[in-house]
């Protein structure tokens, strides 16, 4: 059994970014739009500004307050995704509920739009179009895989959970890879035994530890993508990692796993969108 951390994948990627950057006539520099102090925000906000800084990165936050008019936020978010110094743009979600969220996606522009939240970048994923970008966590799975030797042609593959965020771009992304993918979600009869069979399994249901020894087949791949807090208050995956890893040859702990990758990949999409733009 391995256990595979986010951090060596990520800093293989870090490296590549520094050197292709070399390149480039000025740093890639990222807009982070953020409306409100949502303590997961500004976690993740933190985490992206230590990356971009780490590989010679620009970042620049625009944060605006919670009750900003939808009217006040648009002209704000415009100027953002019109200024030609902002290669790529990083907008928080969930907005308040008082912001129309459908037309912000609608709006950004897809060549800027680094999390995949358009509808022409999801268009481009379900294509298997690489001019797109996918949203991060989903690419950092791949990354995940990639990075281990782990080949998904002819595989069978198992993702838990149907999200436009994880679970319906990475099975895009693993079908592109000439995976047989099986997607579980609240519905499924037997998840149980859908995850059994496959020799690599996502878990990226948000439900913590849902995912069991009883889940998962000797010698499986398990790449966990949950991030949530148990009962005693400890940050935890959506699969029991104890119970779990000795079945598995390979699986990625919580935290510590893809998390860790995420922002390598949204510093990766930024400078193939500064490539574009410069």
């Amino acid at each position: 059994m391995e256990i595979l951390k986010g951090i060596q994948v990520a800093n293989a990627i870090n490296e590549k970014l520094i050197e292709e950057a070399k390149e480039l006539a000025r740093a890639p520099h990222l807009g982070i739009v953020r409306v409100g102090e949502k303590p997961d925000d500004l976690a993740y906000e933190r985490g992206a500004l230590k990356k971009m800084e780490k590989v010679g990165f620009a970042a620049t936050v625009f944060s605006f307050p919670t009750d900003i008019t939808q009217d006040d936020f648009m002209r704000e978010f415009q100027k953002v995704n019109e200024d030609p110094e902002i290669d790529g743009i990083l907008l928080f979600k969930p907005l308040p509920k008082h912001l129309d969220e459908k037309a912000i996606e609608c709006a950004i522009d897809p060549k800027k739009d680094l999390d995949g939240i358009s509808p022409v970048n999801q268009a481009k994923v379900y294509a298997a179009d690489a001019s797109g970008y996918a949203p991060c966590t989903a690419e950092a799975v791949v990354e995940m895989l990639d990075h281990a030797g782990i080949d998904p042609t002819g595989k069978r593959v198992t993702v838990v959970g149907r999200s436009l965020v994880i679970g319906k771009p990475v099975t895009m992304l693993l079908m592109k890879k000439n995976a047989t993918v099986t997607v579980c979600h609240t519905r499924t009869k037997d998840v149980e035994g859908c995850c059994r069979q496959a020799e690599i399994l996502v878990a990226a249901a948000g439900v913590a530890k849902m995912i069991g020894s009883e889940h998962v087949s000797d010698g499986a791949v398990v790449i966990d993508v949950g991030i949530n807090v148990d009962a005693e208050g400890n940050l935890c995956g959506d699969v029991d990692f104890d119970s779990v890893c000795e079945k598995t040859s390979l699986i990625t702990p919580v935290p510590g796993g893809v998390g860790s990758v995420t922002t390598s990949v949204l510093a990766k999409h930024l400078l193939k969108a500064a490539k574009q733009n410069q």
